[in-house]
C-alpha cells in the first residue's frame, strides 16, 4: 500500500510517498519539497525530488501551494507510482476535530468552517485537499491534525483570562500547534540519547521558514507552548507579529478604519519578520542581507532572537529547569547562525554550545552541539512531520477494516 502525505508549511509544500503494510514496515520511496512558496525574496523558489537516490532540482515559479500540489503529483504520474491514500496535515480542527478523520462530504465542510482558525495554513491545506480531490479522484484521503500533542495542557495554562461566559460560549482556549512535529522530536531524542524521558525538561523549538513556535514538554507531554487558539501567537515568524498588545488591533479599526479582513491580512501576512524588514520574510535572506535598510534589518534579526530567547527561558522557569534543548524544522536544523544568537550566554540555565559542532550539523540526521561539560544536551533533529502522518493513517485504516 502507497501513502502520499502532503505538508503544507506557509511558504513550504513538503511530500513524501510511504510504502507501508505495518507500522513496523516502512519505507519512502520518494520526497519532495517546494520551497519559498508565495514567497517575495531575493531568492527564487524551487521543487526538489528525490527518487532511486537521485534528486531533481527545478528552479520555478511557485506561487501557490495548488501549484505545488500540481508539480508533486505530475512528477508522481511521469515515475507511474499508483497512490492508494492520501493524508494530508491539517493545522487547526478547533474543537470539531480532536483525531485524524477520513475526508468524506460531511468532513470537507466542516474543514472549510475551520480555514478561518488558521489563515495562512487552513486555506491551503484545503486547497491542497482540494486538487488531489479533482486529480486523483476516488482516492481515499484523510486529514491528522496539529494540536493532538498539545491536549494534556493543564486548564490554567490553556486558559484565557477573560469572562468565563465568553470562554465557554465561544470556546476560547489555547490549542497549540506544530504538534505532529513536536510528537516526532521527542520520541526521536529518546531514541538517540538511549534513554527514557520520564522527567526530563525539555524544550523544543520548531523553527519554520514560515511558522515557528516553542513547546515545554515533560515527561514527552506538552505543558505549555506559545502558539494559541490561533497560530498567530507567540514568536516574530515571517510574516506573522506574535504577541502584540491587543489594544493595538482596537486603535488600528477604530482610529484609522481598518475593516476585520485587512486586519487579519495586517497580522497574519504582512507583518513578523516581513513587516519589520520590509525586504524579505525569511530569517535566511535578513542574516545575509546587503541593504538600504540596515537599520531595520538589524532590528529584524534581534527582535526574532529577543523574543525566541524570551520564551526558552520562561519554559526554563516552568519546567524548573531544563535538560534538553532541541531545534528542528528548516531553520532551527540548517540555520546555525540562530542557534549560536539564542544560545548565547546561556550558561546560566546549563547551556553550552559547541561552536565547531554547532556551524558542522549534518542536516539529514539528529546531531548533539552542545559541550562536553554541558548539563544541558543541546540536539539537532530533522523533524518527520510526514512519518507521523502516515502512521496515524495507517491507525485509521485498520479501524475502517
Amino acid at each position: 500500500m502507497n501513502i502520499l502525505v502532503f505538508n503544507c508549511g506557509s511558504s513550504s509544500l513538503t511530500y513524501k510517498i510511504f510504502e507501508a503494510s505495518n507500522p513496523d514496515n516502512i519505507t519512502t520511496i520518494l520526497s519532495g519539497k517546494a520551497h519559498r512558496v508565495g514567497v517575495k525574496g531575493a531568492e527564487q523558489s524551487f521543487i526538489e525530488n528525490q527518487y532511486e537516490n537521485k534528486t531533481d532540482k527545478e528552479i520555478i515559479p511557485v506561487r501557490n501551494h495548488k501549484k505545488a500540489a500540481d508539480l508533486a503529483l505530475k512528477y508522481i504520474r511521469d515515475k507511474n507510482i499508483q497512490i492508494d491514500y492520501v493524508g494530508h496535515r491539517f493545522v487547526h480542527g478547533g474543537t470539531e476535530f480532536t483525531r485524524t478523520t477520513l475526508i468524506d462530504g460531511e468532513v470537507l465542510e466542516k474543514l472549510i468552517e475551520c480555514v478561518p482558525l488558521a489563515p495562512i495554513h487552513n486555506p491551503v491545506s484545503l486547497n491542497v485537499i482540494q486538487q488531489v480531490g479533482e486529480i486523483l479522484r476516488g482516492t481515499p484521503q484523510y486529514v491528522a491534525f496539529d494540536s493532538a500533542f498539545h491536549s494534556g495542557i493543564p486548564y490554567y495554562a490553556y486558559t484565557y483570562a477573560l469572562p468565563k461566559r465568553i470562554v465557554e460560549e465561544f470556546g476560547f482556549r489555547k490549542y497549540g500547534f506544530h504538534g505532529l512535529s513536536y510528537s516526532y522530536v521527542t520520541e526521536e531524542a529518546s531514541r538517540f540519547l538511549g534513554r527514557d524521558l520520564d522527567g526530563s525538561k525539555i524544550v523544543e523549538c520548531h523553527l519554520g521558514t514560515g511558522g515557528a513556535s516553542v513547546a515545554a514538554v515533560k515527561n514527552s507531554r506538552s505543558v505549555d507552548t506559545s502558539m494559541g487558539y490561533s497560530p498567530l501567537q507567540g514568536l516574530v515568524m515571517s510574516t506573522r507579529c506574535g504577541d502584540i498588545d491587543p489594544m493595538l488591533t482596537i486603535y488600528i479599526m477604530i482610529m484609522y478604519g481598518y475593516r476585520p479582513d485587512d486586519l487579519m491580512d495586517i497580522l497574519n501576512k504582512k507583518s513578523g519578520l516581513l513587516g519589520i524588514s520590509g525586504a524579505s520574510s525569511d530569517i535566511r535572506d535578513i542574516l545575509h542581507s546587503i541593504s538600504e535598510e540596515k537599520d531595520q534589518i538589524d532590528l529584524a534579526v534581534k527582535m526574532y532572537i529577543h523574543r525566541l530567547k524570551k520564551y526558552i527561558g520562561s519554559y526554563i522557569a516552568i519546567l524548573g529547569g531544563i535538560d534538553i534543548l532541541i531545534f528542528t524544522d528548516d531553520i532551527g536544523v540548517h540555520n546555525w547562525q540562530v542557534r549560536g544568537k539564542v544560545c548565547e550566554n546561556m550558561e546560566w540555565a546549563g547551556v553550552a554550545l559547541d561552536k565547531e559542532r554547532n556551524e558542522s550539523v549534518t542536516d539529514d540526521k539528529t546531531c548533539k552541539i552542545n559541550t562536553d561539560g554541558s548539563d544541558v544536551d543541546i540536539l539537532t533533529i530533522p523533524t518527520e512531520e510526514e512519518l507521523v502522518i502516515c502512521l496515524e493513517g495507517l491507525k485509521i485504516i485498520e479501524e475502517e477494516r
